[in-house]
């Protein structure tokens, strides 16, 4: 699968080893060119895969890939619960990855893929690693900062803006999201007795 190809391998797969045979912590820009090209709405699928990892661990159900040429190099879930960290937001550790693989901070050349729209933190991230396009799912009415509260993604008075789309299988991650948090509200069956 080529989620665990990924960066996320780190966490999920424990062993560092992904399908490309590398056996480094990180991934590196070898590893780019043993992977299949992606489109946007395959992007988005391996996406809604890392939301639904980060499900497994009790994090908020949200993923973030990030594509260059056509290829991924990073994909990643919430890891908020997991690591404790209040900024391992989906979209943060993608970028954070993808720098690694490209060798600098400025992915330029990077499009981001996220299940949910981003919230103020991510957005000033993704300006300020001057990702170039950014497609997410479902939109935020309570967090979103790139369309529902503010705009900071594409914010004309920023030195940066990035290309926002919306809505690329925005039901199925806001569904994914739906489905967590009612499953939360849910009284368990042990809470009564």
């Amino acid at each position: 699968m080529i989620a665990d190809s990924v960066v996320r391998r780190k966490v999920v797969l424990g062993s560092g080893e992904t399908d490309c045979g590398c056996k480094t912590p990180t991934m590196t820009s070898d590893c780019a060119d043993r992977r299949p090209v992606m489109d946007d709405l395959g992007a988005m699928r391996l996406a809604l895969d890392e939301a639904r990892a980060a499900e497994l661990h009790g994090d908020v159900p949200v993923g973030a890939v990030v594509v260059r040429s056509g290829v991924v190099i990073a994909a990643r879930h919430n890891e908020r619960e997991l690591t404790g960290d209040p900024t391992a937001h989906a979209e943060v550790l993608a970028m954070r990855d993808a720098a690694a693989v490209v060798g600098h901070w400025r992915l330029d050349e990077c499009t981001l893929f996220v299940t949910l729209e981003p919230c103020a933190m991510c957005a000033g991230a993704i300006v300020n690693a001057r990702v170039a396009r950014l497609v997410f799912g479902a939109t935020d009415p309570k967090a979103g900062a790139v369309r529902s509260l503010y705009e900071l993604a594409d914010d004309p008075r920023l030195n940066h803006r990035a290309i926002v789309e919306s809505g690329l299988l925005g039901d199925e991650a806001g569904e994914l999201l739906r489905a967590f948090f009612a499953a939360r509200r849910r009284p368990s069956a042990s809470a009564g007795e």
